[in-house]
């Protein structure tokens, strides 16, 4: 590798575009964030317009070259377009892009976040059969399913359906097809869309056909490293990118979060302690005999992310930290008060609904073993060590045994909530310092994998690797003894009180 050239790196997320711009060794020239978008949920339902991703695209996209200049000559002095390896991003999946023949957008773009097609759903999982579905696509029909989203446009909105030429299931192939003049999708993110064998990393007709949606309407599939085609020169002028710039497929941003932290094999494991939560792993097949587990497609055909998501991570940190402290640095101080199973205190976490260790949306929160001697300390640490205790039931539904569990998002700032989950899952975790980089690294090599200069997928583990740094909280053996103990009687909670939040179709999950 030279280090002469660049990679433009774009995630497309739900409140912002960011831009950076990495050189050809890995090391990170310039970043940009744009202003954060609007997002529309009326009614309970969830859609953007695709006009602002565009319009954030271009903004981000002017900074951080204007930026990359000022940090960089060489930069100024090669900006033709091979000084710009190619264009890379991540985004935000399962979202329904219904585009025109011109590929503009016919209506907003329906979010991952909107379930307004449950009835939908059903009706194509009675279709196929449940079971049928789940092992074809690799998940459960639900109404936040874009397969299902699709049948609901047809049914409620002709007009707008009557429009439909193409139809995108992630944010940043909208983007992709204004550079490239070319509709596509990743096989990572278009595995939540319904349509797809995961097996096979095809659209599949059993799975299209009761929707009544037609195959034509569907993206040509990729993998990620796959290029698409290359910057136009209308694209050129209106984004500021040099024209002829190759660009890639991309991933969907659960799959660039999953390489960015290093799970490439059996045995890895990611936890995102974000305001919700998720473990990601990789295995050979899908899981789905498991109430919880979504499966995607990953980077090479025989391997499969396994992701337990859980509605309640950092957000019951925030609400903990809003009722028993004054802020974050005093949080610290508080639960340092308090001691390994919070002085027989107990917490079920479920701010509002959960999805694993148990599926049932009405579900709330709640405090078991309060005494007259119960205290604030005790209160607050026990809402933490029950979101650890769910994190340590998703580990045990996942096939392999932990080799290496890292830790991201804003949760791990919290550093005795770090050494909580090393204590509960009695296995250590290593904190990554720079997760906030580290997707561009992950996009930056796949880049550098189809240009050849990282030949595999271990290659470009290894080279991950190399620029991930972190802290590492052991487990103290006294510690994790006295949280097994504890495991049995936190797993009792939820069906020992399911009574108290009971609806038709609620089912428990827990392990």
């Amino acid at each position: 590798m030279t280090g002469m050239g660049y990679i433009a790196v774009y995630d497309v997320g739900t409140t912002a575009v960011k831009a950076a711009l990495t050189r050809e060794d890995g090391s990170l020239l310039a970043t940009a964030t744009s202003e954060p978008m609007p997002l529309h949920d009326a009614d309970g339902r969830q859609e953007q317009d695709p006009d602002d991703w565009d319009l954030a695209f271009r903004n981000a996209t002017r900074t951080v070259f204007a930026r990359a200049a000022q940090a960089d000559a060489a930069f100024t002095h090669g900006i033709g377009s091979s000084a710009i390896l190619g264009v890379i991003m991540s985004g935000q999946m399962q979202d329904v892009i219904a585009l025109d023949e011109h590929l503009l957008p016919v209506r907003p773009a329906i979010l991952y976040s909107d379930g307004r097609a449950r009835a939908q759903a059903r009706r194509i999982a009675d279709a196929v059969g449940n079971d049928a579905f789940a092992s074809l696509s690799g998940n459960r029909a639900e109404g936040s399913l874009p397969l299902a989203k699709l049948m609901w446009l047809a049914e409620h909105e002709p007009r707008s359906w009557s429009r439909v030429r193409h139809v995108l299931f992630d944010a940043k192939d909208y983007l992709v097809a204004r550079l490239t003049g070319v509709p596509s999708g990743d096989t990572v993110a278009c595995s939540t869309s319904g349509a797809m064998n995961i097996v096979t990393r095809r659209w599949d007709d059993r799975l299209v056909s009761p929707s009544g949606v037609d195959p034509a309407l569907l993206p040509a599939l990729h993998a990620p490293d796959e290029r698409i085609g290359v910057v136009t020169p209308d694209a050129a002028a209106r984004y500021s990118l040099p024209a002829g710039t190759p660009v890639y497929a991309g991933i969907g941003d659960a799959g660039a979060t999953t390489l960015a932290s290093g799970v490439t094999r059996p045995g890895d494991y990611n936890i995102n302690l974000g305001t919700s939560g998720w473990i990601a792993a990789v295995s050979k097949a899908s899981i789905t005999d498991r109430p919880g587990v979504a499966n995607l497609a990953y980077l090479t055909p025989d391997t499969v992310i396994n992701g337990v998501p859980f509605l309640n991570a950092g957000n019951v940190h925030r609400w903990s930290t809003s009722v028993f402290a004054e802020d974050y640095a005093s949080m610290t101080e508080l639960l340092a008060r308090s001691a390994p199973g919070s002085n027989g205190v107990r917490c079920l976490p479920y701010l509002a609904g959960e999805r694993f260790p148990v599926m049932n949306e009405a579900v709330r929160g709640a405090f078991v073993g309060i005494t007259p001697e119960t205290t604030a300390a005790d209160l607050a640490r026990a809402t933490l060590e029950g979101v650890a205790f769910s994190i340590a039931q998703g580990l045990a539904s996942l096939p392999d045994p932990p080799a290496e569990i890292t830790l991201v998002g804003g949760g791990a700032r919290e550093r005795l909530w770090c050494q909580i989950m090393a204590d509960v899952l009695d296995h250590e975790v290593t904190v990554v310092d720079n997760a906030d980089i580290m997707p561009a690294m992950a996009l930056s090599a796949l880049v550098l994998r189809e240009r050849g200069a990282l030949r595999s997928l271990d290659h470009v583990s290894r080279w991950l690797r190399e620029r991930r740094t972190g802290e590492r909280y052991v487990p103290d053996p006294q510690d994790a003894r006295a949280y097994r103990a504890l495991a049995e009687g936190q797993r009792a909670l939820y069906p020992a009180m399911a009574g108290l939040y009971a609806r038709p179709d609620s089912q428990g999950a827990s392990r």
